[in-house]
């Protein structure tokens, strides 16, 4: 007996080929796929289940992945900085960030996490890499988040983000949060939530607390994820205060491997590439845009063999969004209409997305194949041109969006049924999210 068989259905799988199966089913059992094919090899008899679903022509696609993200940042929606605007990216980290995040409460984290669970999974996204911090609250912070994750079946990679910014002592706390959290996701070997080390950038890390970072993450064998060159100022504090660049000093403190995520990458320098081949790099479109810190040439560095996955930074978590900013800025900064297309949009945002996260998980996604993780969205899609494996890319950029999606299946349990999140009192949990945000406002 399987948990679930979806008949009917037209399957994008995202294999090397952009297979597209016309009139297919898809078996789902424990979590993974075990069978899928077209129609006319379907027998009843061959597929019993617990629950069948016909999707009457929709499609159905892998579940989005969000590489870089921040989901304390939910609070911030709508918040009036009082007084002159920040003028740069420095003022921005200052006058909002850093202020906010030393006023969340536990209740507040696990709040925001809600929230922004519930808004990605009504977008189609499945997988989560969460950047956390809340300096005045940083133990078991990360339980929060996951108790967040557990309650909605969302799947994802935490970590905490170490600084110096906020002192010695919090600096500590996050090093053993990191640790600790790490160390419990390998005990039970979930395989729904993951580790990584967190690190906020290089300008608020000194070398002993990088070291110390660097000696306790790779103990543990374990990736860091970490802001790198987002601004200038990044690039500037490690030019003068160590005569290197950013991507350079991070690979001195053994940094960077096949597990680590570096966001942004916008000011770096040219022979630090060859660096950068050794982990993962995230580009941020929408966040870059909004605080002007520059632009990220996703597609210079993957044509020198950058892995390069596409996120939102917290602004937003809509992954269709952030792939038509993406789609329009490398043409606006390169001043030509031929740059990232379609199928190079899609490659950053879902197929690479899909390769990244499969570095941290048992199984692969975002693929549908047997043996694939049973991450999965539907989506009715009732397109007015021909839709084939050969222009599937366009219809992404330009025609499906999150606001089709009846259906997103994480672990191969339906988690939102014709856009109802499966146990969830969406009210109650948006009403006390105001309340506890107008209360961050006023403390603020």
């Amino acid at each position: 007996m399987y948990d679930l068989v979806i008949v009917n259905a037209n399957i994008v799988v995202f294999d090397d080929n952009f297979s597209l199966i016309e009139n297919g089913f898809l078996v789902i059992n424990q979590g993974n796929i075990q069978d899928v094919g077209y129609m006319t090899d379907y027998k009843d008899e061959f597929f019993e289940a617990n629950e069948k679903y016909n999707a009457n022509g929709k499609l159905i696609m892998p579940g989005f992945i969000c590489t870089h993200t921040h989901i304390y940042s939910a609070f911030a929606r709508g918040m009036d900085l009082k007084g002159n605007s920040p003028k740069n990216f420095k003022e921005i980290l200052e006058q909002l960030w850093w202020r906010l995040d030393k006023k969340l409460t536990l209740e507040d984290i696990y709040y925001s996490a809600l929230v922004t669970i519930i808004e990605s999974i009504k977008n189609g996204v499945t997988c989560i890499f969460d950047h956390h911090a809340s300096p005045n609250c940083v133990e078991k912070s990360l339980d929060i988040i996951e108790k967040a994750f557990d309650f909605t079946g969302m799947r994802g990679v935490l970590c905490y983000e170490v600084s110096d910014r906020d002192g010695k002592e919090i600096a500590l706390k996050g090093i053993a949060e990191n640790s600790r959290f790490i160390s419990k996701c390998r005990s039970r070997n979930d395989d729904m939530i993951k580790g990584l080390f967190g690190l906020h950038a290089a300008f608020t890390l000194s070398n002993e607390t990088l070291k110390l970072a660097s000696v306790e993450g790779n103990r543990l064998k374990s990736g860091f994820h970490i802001h790198a060159a987002e601004g200038v100022e990044d690039l500037n504090y490690c030019a003068q205060k160590y005569n290197c660049g950013v991507v350079e000093r991070l690979n001195s403190f053994n940094i960077l491997n096949s597990n680590s995520i570096l966001a942004h990458c916008i000011h770096i320098k040219h022979e630090e590439k060859k660096f950068l081949k050794k982990c993962v790099t995230v580009h941020n479109p929408e966040s870059n845009m909004n605080n002007a810190v520059g632009f990220c040439d996703a597609l210079d560095l993957t044509k020198d063999g950058v892995m390069v996955g596409l996120g939102s930074d917290g602004f937003s978590h809509n992954p269709f969004r952030a792939m038509e900013v993406c789609y329009v800025l490398h043409k606006h900064e390169k001043k030509d209409p031929r740059v990232m297309g379609p199928k190079a949009v899609i490659d950053l945002g879902i197929v690479n997305n899909c390769k990244i996260a499969s570095r941290y998980f048992n199984n692969e996604l975002g693929v549908i194949k047997k043996g694939a993780k049973a991450d999965l969205i539907i989506v009715d899609y009732n397109s007015p041109t021909p839709l084939t494996k050969d222009n599937i890319c366009g219809h992404i950029v330009f025609g499906i969006n999150s606001n089709i999606i009846t259906h997103t299946i994480i672990n191969g349990k339906i988690v939102m049924r014709d856009r109802v999140i499966d146990g969830m009192d969406e009210e109650e949990v948006f009403a006390k999210s105001r309340v506890l945000a107008k209360e961050l406002w006023r403390r603020f």
